[in-house]
């Protein structure tokens, strides 16, 4: 009885042994050479601002060069398929941003599976769009816009910055929680959407933080309320839309770092752990909230639980507003 018990244990701690041994390799000097941040975005964008902070923090915290690709283009889709396809050996890493989780209901058929093809890292940070509306609308609050929008079905115009995008969505499921029926009017750019809100050719637009900041400050824009959970320290005087009657309402703009699925777990851990600690530096905290931005840092089984959850609700709003990217 006591050779199979000493038996069974010494088995058991080989196989621990063996375990320890094989995430010390793993690990070992990481990094020990540039690491590539593929980020789905094109130079100057949000995506690239969080990229640019992140990379350069963690090249001083691991001492090694953090080097931020671009490969915009494609709504993401071209970044995703190079992360996919890279060495899963930590050297290649992967930043992507909203239209990761809503990519999956706007097209038919994408080069990967957003939740088997990539091992989450941690989403990295978050920021609300501001629903704001022209000056002369008769509106200063959602339950006034709520009001207006049903007693003139399709008459109120929202401008996004392209189909399909946030701004487009974040109006969809306003439709869809609301029951109104506002009429989309896509741009190519969100600045001609706020030129256009501004002039009053259309009425409202559901803007990205960084996008319309300057112009809720002078006052050329109304802002109503924010898209987020809880209130923005940028605005604290806006209130949240679900505080003001759309219960569960939150959307914005989202950035989350992913490696290639079969890069290991302990490098996974060490990337997670690292990352984590960047966003919550006081200075980048600072810089985030410059941009409306928020600090996440959650764990890689967080992550997954959150996109999982992120690429259903969209899936619910893209068929019930029946969205097509051409």
């Amino acid at each position: 009885m006591h050779r199979l018990f000493n038996s069974a244990l010494t088995v058991a701690l080989s196989a621990f042994a063996g375990c320890a041994h094989a995430a010390s390799a793993a690990v070992g000097d990481y990094p020990n050479r540039p690491v590539r941040l593929i980020v789905a975005q094109s130079a100057g964008g949000n995506a690239d601002f969080v990229a640019r902070l992140i990379a350069g923090e963690l090249g001083k915290r691991l001492v090694q060069q953090f080097v931020v690709d671009n490969r915009g283009g494609g709504g993401g889709i071209l970044a995703a398929e190079l992360g996919v396809r890279a060495p899963a050996d930590g050297y290649t890493l992967l930043l992507v941003g909203s239209s990761f989780g809503t990519n999956p209901s706007l097209y038919s058929k994408l080069p990967y599976d957003p939740l088997k093809d990539l091992a989450p890292i941690t989403l990295a940070s978050n920021a609300p769009n501001i629903l704001v509306v022209n000056n002369a609308l008769p509106v200063k609050s959602v339950k006034d816009l709520v009001a207006l929008a049903k007693s003139k079905p399709g008459e109120l115009n929202y401008g996004s910055s392209g189909t399909g995008g946030s701004t487009h969505l974040a109006a969809a499921l306003f439709d869809l929680m609301a029951g109104t029926r506002m009429t989309h009017i896509p741009y190519k750019g969100a600045a001609f959407a706020l030129t256009d809100v501004m002039a009053g050719h259309i009425q409202l637009s559901f803007a990205s933080m960084p996008s319309v900041m300057t112009h809720v400050r002078s006052g050329r824009l109304r802002g109503i309320a924010v898209t987020s959970a809880k209130r923005s320290a940028l605005v604290p005087d806006l209130p949240t839309i679900d505080e003001s009657g759309l219960r569960g309402f939150e959307t914005g703009t989202w950035q989350g770092v992913f490696a290639p699925r079969a890069t290991p777990a302990p490098l996974v851990h060490v990337l997670n752990r690292e990352i984590a600690a960047v966003v919550h530096l006081p200075k980048v905290k600072k810089q985030y909230a410059v941009e409306g931005g928020e600090p996440i840092g959650n764990s890689p089984d967080e992550f997954a639980r959150w996109l999982r959850a992120e690429i259903a609700k969209w899936a619910k709003v893209v068929k019930a507003a029946n969205i097509k990217v051409e």
